[in-house]
C-alpha cells in the first residue's frame, strides 16, 4: 500500500539542481516543450502564493522571505503537491520538472515520503567563474536585486553547503544525471536529451 500522494508508476518527477546561473530555467523550457513535462519552480510557486488572495500561507511566506530564511519545507511541499494535482486533474499531465528543490536533504526525504519518489536528479555543473560571469551579465538587464557580486557569492556558498549533500545522497542511489553546463545552450541540451531519451 503506497502512502505517497502519487504512484511513481504513474507520475514522473525529476529534480533539477545546479548553481545560480547554470541555465536551469532555459533547459527546463526545452524539456517541457519536447518531453511534455510541467515545469514547477519552487521559488515561483512561493512568490505566486504570497500574492494570492486569501492564501493561508501568504503572510508566513512573506515573513520568511523578508527575513532571508528558507520557507518551512511543509509549505513548499504542499504547494508543489497542489500544483501537481492541478496539472494531473486539469491537463492530465503526469511528468514534472521540479526546479530549485530540494534545497536540503530533509526536504528531499519529506517530498519522497509524502508526495512521490523522484525518478532522478538532473544536475547542471558549472565553474563558479562561469556562473559569476553569467549572473553579472544577466544583472545588467534582469533588474534582479540578487544579481550582484555579494549576493551571488552568498548564493554560491548556500548552494554548496546545502545542495551538495543532496546531490551526494542521490548519487549513492545512482540517481544523479550530471550535465556540464559550461557548453553552449545547444550543447547542454544535446546532453539533456540523451538523459531523457534513455530514462523515459
Amino acid at each position: 500500500m503506497t502512502t505517497t500522494a502519487f504512484d511513481p508508476e504513474d507520475v514522473t518527477v525529476v529534480f533539477v539542481l545546479g548553481g545560480p546561473g547554470a541555465g536551469k530555467g532555459t533547459q527546463c523550457e526545452n524539456i517541457k516543450r519536447d518531453y511534455d513535462f510541467v515545469h514547477l519552480s519552487a521559488g515561483d510557486l512561493l512568490r505566486e502564493e504570497q500574492k494570492r488572495e486569501g492564501s493561508k500561507y501568504g503572510e508566513l511566506i512573506q515573513n520568511y522571505i523578508r527575513d532571508g530564511l528558507i520557507v518551512p519545507m511543509e509549505v513548499t511541499i504542499a504547494l508543489l503537491e497542489n500544483a501537481m494535482k492541478e496539472s494531473i486533474e486539469k491537463d492530465n499531465k503526469t511528468r514534472f520538472l521540479i526546479d530549485g528543490f530540494p534545497r536540503k536533504m530533509d526536504q528531499a526525504d519529506k517530498f519522497e515520503e509524502t508526495v512521490v519518489e523522484s525518478k532522478f536528479v538532473l544536475y547542471f555543473t558549472c565553474s563558479e567563474e562561469t556562473l559569476l560571469e553569467r549572473l553579472l551579465k544577466r544583472g545588467e538587464t534582469s533588474g534582479r536585486v540578487d544579481d550582484n557580486i555579494e549576493s551571488i557569492k552568498k548564493r554560491f556558498r548556500v548552494f554548496k553547503e546545502t545542495s551538495f549533500p543532496v546531490i551526494e545522497a542521490f548519487e549513492k542511489k545512482n540517481k544523479v544525471r550530471q550535465i556540464n553546463s559550461e557548453q553552449t545552450i545547444e550543447g547542454v541540451y544535446n546532453d539533456v536529451k540523451k538523459v531523457f531519451d534513455e530514462a523515459l
